[in-house]
């Protein structure tokens, strides 16, 4: 079985750029992922999509996962909306997505109920100013309020144009992210928006579907481990 647990970083010295708050905070989150059990975790999964035209490829990774039997909710910002209809989300994963935590229409704050319903949060596609929000600790919409409840692996496919990504903010982002124990996926190589080849382009939805189905073991080594 894959682990779920955080990269960790060489041991550094006193001169660590990262203060032992955001170390401690790191530590927290690998031993809440220790304690998962992901052989025994419903397949759960939260979908977060953020404004990038990668968006529009959402409606596939959940087509994907529904068909693998995962149970999938999804969360959208603002900027999401205008590259793909709530509509279709909802249609393909059952459940209506979540656009404002706000909504008096939920029964719940579902910013914090998803936190615990799901062992994996996929934020796919990524934009660099979302990422940014992550790495800040904003929490001014319902998918930055998600990040930062989440109790499980967090997953983030970045996806931008080659400039943004090469960015010296970008990158400072991206390792204060992998700090707090996310996952990074991507980007790739390949043909951006701009018509343009470069690094910037999201991980395709089918190899983000198998690398997430990885997370849990196959009924055979669940009964195997169950044995135990």
């Amino acid at each position: 079985m894959r682990s779920l647990t955080a990269r960790k970083s060489p041991n550094k010295s006193e001169g660590q750029p990262f203060p032992p708050s955001l170390r401690s905070v790191r530590e927290e989150r690998e031993r809440a992922r220790a304690a998962l059990g992901m052989a025994f975790r419903p397949r759960r999964i939260v979908l977060g999509v953020t404004g990038s035209i990668a968006a529009y490829k959402a409606p596939e990774i959940i087509r994907g996962f529904v068909k693998a039997g995962f149970e999938t909710r999804c969360i959208l910002t603002s900027r999401a909306k205008d590259f793909v209809a709530p509509l279709t989300l909802a249609t393909l994963s059952h459940y209506p997505p979540i656009e404002n935590e706000n909504d008096s229409q939920l029964w719940e704050m579902a910013h914090l109920s998803l936190a615990e319903w799901a062992p994996v949060l996929l934020i796919a596609p990524a934009t660099a100013d979302f990422i940014a929000k992550l790495a800040a600790g904003l929490g001014d919409n319902a998918l930055s309020l998600l990040s930062l409840a989440f109790k499980g692996q967090v997953i983030v496919c970045p996806a931008m144009d080659g400039g943004m990504w090469e960015h010296p903010a970008t990158k400072r982002n991206v390792e204060t992210l992998r700090h707090f124990g996310y996952e990074i996926w991507g980007p790739e190589l390949g043909e951006l928006a701009s018509g343009k080849i470069g690094i910037g382009r999201m991980v395709e939805p089918q190899a983000i579907i198998e690398r997430v189905k990885s997370f849990w073991p196959s009924e055979k080594e669940r009964i195997r481990k169950s044995r135990r």
